[in-house]
């Protein structure tokens, strides 16, 4: 009987998806943890992990290990040569975020662009007056650079033509059809759109060490403009970022994503606090999403034992050669 670890709580319609598959035996582990869910890797037959790492030295444990499914679509945090040299499979979930994070983008936007945290604060300190300084911007008629035109940046597009911005994006795996078809300009280069834009938001993958966002492309931007980063952490650096923010070249950011989670609360970015809103790698987490994405993370692992995995799902296709199934 293949033996199931869940690594991390996850909705229970997910759980109520494993239970009810026969022929299964499902182990919960709640705590999103590298320590709570190693010790019983030895006897997982597959893994379905949220968004803590999954390193070589895990994946040696889990001798028994045939399939790894995500919680979600990005794998950064997972190692995915090792598992390519034991043949194990790893998947990711379908489409079924990515209106929760679009609606989140543009949730940090307008917080940001209305200022809405400094003018809660305001109230509570007594400061009514502070609205006389006409801080606030109107987000009609201004220019939305997205980093990224998969399917959440699309989503996004749709979501701001509906504030009458202009929209404009980055993708340089996409052709030019897509973009068309969305009514969006197309960018070839970051910098020139980064130049251009009065807001950013990002919805690529980290790629490498270097992030995509550091000091040299922060000061490329308009000054008074926002930034948003609802990816991956690391995309943006946050210590030239805490510079562009407390200089005043930057409007003002928002972060669903830190480079260390959770957050290191000493850290230089979290002493920005007038223009600044984070929210706690939330942005998919909605209930709705959160209800899909367990039942889609369940699945895949019922299906791949069942021999009714969808390929398009697997990061590491090539594992699937291999792979054999106990009886």
């Amino acid at each position: 009987m293949p033996q199931i670890l869940v690594a991390g709580k996850i909705h229970d319609a997910g759980m109520a998806l494993l239970h009810r598959a026969p022929g299964f035996s499902v182990r919960l582990v709640p705590e999103v943890s590298v320590d709570s869910y190693a010790p019983f890797l030895a006897e997982a037959d597959a893994l379905l992990i949220r968004t803590q790492p999954l390193a070589l030295r895990q994946i040696q444990a889990a001798q028994r290990l045939k399939i790894v499914s995500r919680h979600g679509v990005g794998y950064d945090s997972v190692d995915v040569a090792a598992l390519n040299e034991r043949q194990i499979p790893l998947t990711i979930i379908g489409d079924v975020n990515s209106l929760s994070v679009a609606e989140h983008t543009l949730s940090l936007l307008l917080a940001l662009a209305k200022r809405l945290c400094y003018f809660d604060r305001s109230i509570r300190e007594g400061e009514w007056n502070r609205r006389n300084g006409f801080s606030a911007l109107e987000m009609a008629g201004r220019t939305l650079f997205i980093l990224g035109f998969g399917r959440i940046g699309r989503e996004v597009a749709r979501l701001a033509a509906g504030f009458r911005m202009q929209v404009v994006a980055y993708d340089p795996y996409l052709p030019d059809e897509v973009f068309s078809q969305h009514g969006v300009s197309r960018i070839l280069e970051i910098p020139s759109g980064l130049a251009t834009a009065d807001a950013v938001t990002v919805h690529l993958p980290l790629s490498g060490d270097k992030p995509l966002i550091g000091r040299e492309e922060l000061a490329m931007m308009k000054p008074g403009a926002l930034l948003v980063n609802t990816a991956r952490g690391g995309i943006v650096d946050e210590e030239a970022l805490a510079r562009a923010l407390q200089t005043g070249h930057l409007g003002g950011a928002g972060l669903d994503v830190l480079k260390d989670e959770p957050a290191d609360l000493h850290s230089a970015l979290l002493a920005q606090t007038d223009r600044l809103i984070l929210s706690p790698h939330s942005a998919g987490l909605t209930g709705e999403a959160a209800m899909r994405m367990s039942i889609a993370a369940a699945a895949n692992i019922i299906n791949f034992f069942n021999g009714q995995l969808d390929n398009e799902l697997v990061v590491n296709r090539q594992a699937l050669a291999s792979q054999r199934l106990m009886p």
